[in-house]
């Protein structure tokens, strides 16, 4: 079901009331795990910098299992790490606290992110998706007007158990990059991710589109990279990959990411038009 979010024209909640609906709230456990490989590996600097190591967990859903699993792997890069699981369904937040820990807490509300600070990191994942495309845009300025110095905002989708994934990365200005990770043997042609897009992208994936040019060029890109299939779909994928960025596409990582079935492509060449 889409769901319009009817307050998010304001910057503050309306009467109080947090600011958003209450979406399906489905979940698995190490669903969101290529993301957070993602946020604890290149982007880990961005936590080791901050003043504040302030990160929320926005949306987490019915189970706060994906919540739990953030702090740990963050724990990991800076332990006085503090995440905040929001969810704006009272139910979800009570069930949660009996989980707290120190630097692990949760708490009811939106995309007005009801915490103290101002956080480096908010993941939302699989949120956006339930809202409408006139939505987002309002939903990403209200978010990005919360985080600290060098923040990222992360909207992304996956599938239910986190084998093709896909997020736009934002800073307090702009987006920044369109991600895609997948698992090996999960999908025929990469285009197949599609399905997966982010809320602002996924009705755009029509020819004349930048979206739509991208993945065909991924496609290309892997059938002509057929003949490294005999050294396994990795081998094959960051060839895939040499080839988009031979070719012009502005790539933002390299082999290393490239052999875990990622990929970062500017959001300039593949935003709306």
């Amino acid at each position: 079901m889409v769901q319009k979010a009817e307050r998010v024209g304001s910057p503050r909640s309306r009467g109080g009331k947090p600011v958003g609906n209450i979406t399906r709230g489905t979940t698995n456990p190490n669903r969101m795990r290529r993301l957070d490989r993602w946020l604890a590996g290149p982007q880990a600097w961005r936590l080791r910098a901050a003043v504040d190591p302030l990160v929320v967990d926005l949306g987490y859903g019915a189970s706060p299992t994906t919540a739990v699993e953030l702090f740990e792997r963050l724990h990991a890069v800076r332990p006085d790490v503090r995440v905040c699981g929001i969810e704006i369904e009272p139910d979800r937040v009570r069930s949660a606290r009996a989980l707290e820990r120190p630097g692990l807490s949760f708490h009811l509300g939106g995309f007005e992110l009801p915490v103290a600070g101002n956080p480096v990191l908010v993941r939302a994942f699989n949120v956006l998706r339930q809202y409408e495309e006139a939505d987002v845009q309002g939903i990403w300025s209200l978010v990005q007007s919360r985080l600290a110095p060098g923040g990222l905002f992360i909207d992304g989708t996956c599938d239910e158990i986190g084998r093709r994934v896909t997020w736009v990365a934002l800073d307090s200005e702009r987006p920044l990059s369109l991600s895609f990770s997948v698992r090996f043997g999960s999908f025929e042609l990469p285009s197949e991710v599609a399905e997966r897009l982010p809320k602002a992208l996924i009705h755009r994936n029509v020819p004349g589109e930048p979206i739509h040019a991208f993945l065909q060029a991924m496609d290309k890109a892997w059938l002509d990279a057929a003949p490294l299939a005999s050294f396994g779909n990795r081998q094959r994928w960051t060839g895939m990959c040499r080839s988009l960025h031979d070719a012009g596409w502005p790539l933002q990582d390299g082999p290393a990411r490239w052999r875990l079935g990622e990929l970062t492509v500017a959001w300039e060449a593949v935003a709306p038009r």
